[in-house]
């Protein structure tokens, strides 16, 4: 199974709530660019946090890639989400290929539990990050870190 973790791209600092902060220019553009390194892969899904910032980081991703198939928003990926919900949400699914846009702290926790079987190294996601997982079960430890993309 494969999972990619997706970190929103660079928001505006300020909204009337934090859940509504837009992409700026750039975010979108650093997304645009980590996406391309989606193409020829085989997403069955795309789930997505409610969260503005992180719609518009689906939206640029689909787009780059001209993805048609199930985009889910999903309200256990929000920045604060809880790691065992998440976790057991994710248990649920029957996916092979299947890719996140979430927020940090949630996104790096997921990560390093995956890969570290811990809580102590979780992987470092700068916005529009792009991590690539590999493994034959979504839990703690069972997953291989194949790839972290920065944006530059």
């Amino acid at each position: 199974m494969r999972l990619w973790l997706l970190r929103h791209g660079e928001a505006e600092p300020r909204a009337r709530t934090d859940a509504e902060r837009n992409l700026t220019e750039r975010g979108r553009r650093d997304v645009r660019d980590n996406a391309a390194h989606l193409r020829g892969r085989a997403l069955q899904a795309i789930l997505v946090s409610p969260f503005q910032r992180a719609q518009q980081t689906a939206d640029e991703v689909r787009r780059t890639l001209g993805y048609a198939g199930p985009c889910e928003t999903v309200p256990w990926l929000t920045p604060e989400s809880d790691l065992g919900e998440a976790l057991r949400h994710l248990d649920q699914r029957g996916e092979r290929d299947l890719l996140l846009v979430t927020h940090q702290p949630l996104v790096g926790n997921l990560g390093g539990w995956l890969v570290n079987g811990h809580h102590g190294e979780p992987l470092a996601m700068a916005t529009a990050s792009l991590a690539e997982l590999e493994g034959e079960a979504i839990a703690g430890g069972l997953m291989r870190l194949v790839s972290l993309r920065h944006v530059r």
